[in-house]
């Protein structure tokens, strides 16, 4: 791997590989008093966050100081891009100081990809490399969730060949459906995505799932369902009449909850609406992985991280 941009770089061998990777690095932390593992000394690793994220910049933190790579975070707030840089100029800076891989949330569908291709005619001028992460670029991609929910699905239901999987709320605005419908349908799943028609995005049933309106009618014959976060900072207009309506309509409630088969697994990429998207008591409850998958976002990180910096273990 040169770099991570999309679900649409991995053919089902290579996600598999990631995942194992995962599976692998987990265990070798397993009993660590000191979570270290030397397999990345000496690189340099930058998080370039424009928007705010909790959950992915510091998971990716953590996969790299895990791995004993030097980490560094740069925000927009507090860099030179609140004086007017360019994101071309910023991440040609950092690659210039040495860094070797940057990962980058940004609110323009496509940064990634465009940041990626700069890095890469500077690579052929300087002959430094510099491997691009996309953590979430507009409401096109989130690749590494795509994997942390695969990750968490392996684990919990044993494999995803032939599970069928929904996917409920504001796909919309949500680059965490795009990467997974993409993602889950290439290991071979079956997704379906609930939601109400003004949530869906143009040219969705080009996408490899089925779509459907009624969220009792499909619950029954899930293996696990994904509930979205409602993107309201991306709404410019009415999606819904109310947030009652909503939860009445598309939220996982502890009666909805309890039409799900008992190995059924609710999964939620956070951050939650409570009492909106998801019931407190599911979101709780033992079918819910929502902490696990948390987890698991680490150690996925941290094979991502591996295969772009150190190689695909043999």
């Amino acid at each position: 791997m040169k770099h991570l941009l999309s679900v649409s770089d991995l053919d089902a061998a290579a996600a598999t590989g990631l995942l194992d990777t995962a599976d692998r690095l987990k265990q070798a932390l397993l009993g660590r008093e000191v979570r270290k593992l030397p397999t990345l000394r000496g690189r340099t690793v930058i998080t370039m966050f424009y928007e705010d994220s909790t959950r992915t910049r510091v998971s990716f933190e953590i996969a790299g100081k895990w791995m004993s790579a030097d980490t560094v975070n740069v925000s927009a707030k507090g860099s030179s891009v609140s004086k007017g840089e360019s994101l071309r100029d910023t991440s040609l800076t950092l690659s210039a100081m040495g860094a070797d891989c940057v990962i980058v949330r940004h609110p323009a569908s496509g940064a990634a990809h465009r940041l990626a291709g700069w890095v890469d005619r500077d690579h052929a001028t300087t002959g430094t490399h510099t491997s691009v992460v996309n953590a979430g670029d507009g409401t096109h991609e989130h690749p590494t969730q795509a994997l942390l929910d695969a990750a968490t699905l392996r684990d919990r239901l044993g494999g995803i060949a032939g599970r069928r999987i929904g996917i409920v709320g504001d796909v919309l605005h949500s680059r965490v459906a795009r990467s997974n419908v993409l993602l889950l349908a290439t290991l071979g799943a079956d997704v379906v995505l609930v939601a109400p028609p003004t949530l869906l995005p143009t040219g969705v049933e080009e996408w490899p799932c089925r779509v459907a309106a009624e969220l009792d009618a499909e619950l029954p014959a899930l293996d696990a369902v994904m509930m979205l976060r409602v993107q309201a900072e991306r709404m410019h207009g009415s999606f819904f009449p109310s947030a009652r309506e909503y939860a009445i309509g598309y939220g996982l409630s502890a009666d909805r909850a309890a039409l799900l088969p008992d190995h059924a697994v609710v999964l939620h990429p956070g951050p939650m609406v409570r009492g909106m998207e998801i019931a407190p008591s599911v979101a709780d409850s033992p079918s819910a992985a929502i902490l696990a998958q948390v987890s698991n976002g680490v150690h996925v990180r941290m094979a991502v991280l591996y295969h772009l910096l150190a190689g695909a273990p043999e």
